[in-house]
């Protein structure tokens, strides 16, 4: 433990935390912005849902915080240590031990040439070094079993192609679970399986966090299963935190038009349709951007500072925070809400 983790501070936090992408030819170099000056945390014990539309840099989160990718600029922070201070392997096995990632796809975990044994058995010789040799097929049991996987044997004996798709998915989760990892970022976890399997997998995870304290960074883009499971909620819009706070809380009087946008797509069979809930936009390719907010050509709300100032996420009630100005103004936030107050009734 770092000598500056506390008990009850961030298991996890990112400061600044920033990811581009140098983009086309030697003459034509442009800078692609997939993350932006991101920064959260997440607590022990806690499931934190990142929501967002495909492009909107939630994956590029999500390999930061694994490691397939280093940051452009900016800090992540494990147990108040900070990741860039990690240079033996013994600390980046125990990293990655902790802060294990699920894949959207299972077969990108899984060698198709291997039984589902091996993948398992491996992360236990590689992460666990107190289980003897003889007795990690006993522990892989163990583990498939905690995951509704029965009988566990057979499992382990069979190849990923002879699995469903959420058997498969489960095997992901049982590989991230024999390192007994403190937080797993999940990618769209759920995403490619059936409804009655997807919840299923939704209860696994909430289980996970009730029973053995281990804490999730869920990312997905569908709204009603972040509200089912999640404690927390953050909303990505083209590499930006655009919302954030308690899940009711932010989905119930969400104060971004993007998070409005969402929770309107949210299909809802009582209710009549209506063009205005229609929306054909999509997040812009941020290449090389100018200063704004970066929603600013598909917001109902905006206004002349929306295209010269990019707004700072801001709490504008007690723990729910947008980056807004008009959402700003409304709260009466700081210089901002002076700059664009009297807009602001008429909208």
């Amino acid at each position: 433990m770092s000598r500056h983790y506390t008990e009850g501070a961030p298991l996890l936090e990112t400061r600044g935390l920033t990811r581009h992408f140098k983009v086309g030819g030697a003459i034509a170099r442009k800078t692609l912005h997939a993350v932006d000056d991101v920064e959260f945390t997440i607590r022990d014990r806690e499931i934190v849902a990142l929501v967002g539309e495909s492009g909107s840099g939630k994956s590029t989160v999500a390999r930061l915080l694994a490691r397939v990718y280093r940051p452009t600029s900016g800090e992540i922070y494990y147990r108040g240590r900070a990741l860039s201070s990690f240079r033996t392997r013994r600390d980046l096995l125990g990293y990655r031990s902790d802060v294990p990632m699920v894949f959207q796809d299972p077969f990108a975990s899984l060698n198709p040439a291997y039984r589902v044994s091996h993948g398992i058995m491996r992360g236990l010789a590689l992460h666990r070094p107190d289980i003897p040799r003889h007795q990690r097929r006993a522990e892989a049991e163990r583990i498939l079993e905690r995951l509704g996987l029965d009988p566990a044997g057979e499992a382990l004996d069979r190849f990923p192609y002879e699995l469903s798709g959420g058997q498969r998915q489960r095997i992901g989760f049982a590989q991230a679970l024999a390192y007994r990892p403190r937080l797993i970022v999940a990618d769209e976890p759920v995403s490619m399986l059936d409804v009655s399997v997807r919840i299923g997998l939704l209860n696994l995870m909430a289980g996970l966090r009730d029973e053995q304290g281990v804490s999730i960074l869920y990312i997905t883009h569908d709204i009603a299963s972040a509200r089912y499971i999640a404690d927390r909620i953050m909303v990505m819009y083209a590499g930006h935190l655009v919302e954030s706070g308690p899940v009711e809380q932010v989905l119930q009087d969400p104060r971004h038009p993007y998070t409005q946008l969402l929770v309107a797509a949210v299909p809802d069979p009582r209710a009549e349709l209506t063009v205005d809930k229609v929306d054909h936009g999509e997040p812009p390719k941020v290449v090389d951007p100018t200063p704004g907010c970066r929603f600013r050509w598909r917001c109902p709300w905006v206004e002349d500072v929306c295209h010269r100032i990019t707004p700072e996420l801001v709490e504008l009630s007690p723990g729910h925070s947008a980056a807004c100005h008009v959402a700003a103004a409304r709260a009466g936030y700081g210089d901002v809400a002076v700059a664009v107050a009297d807009s602001g009734d008429r909208h």
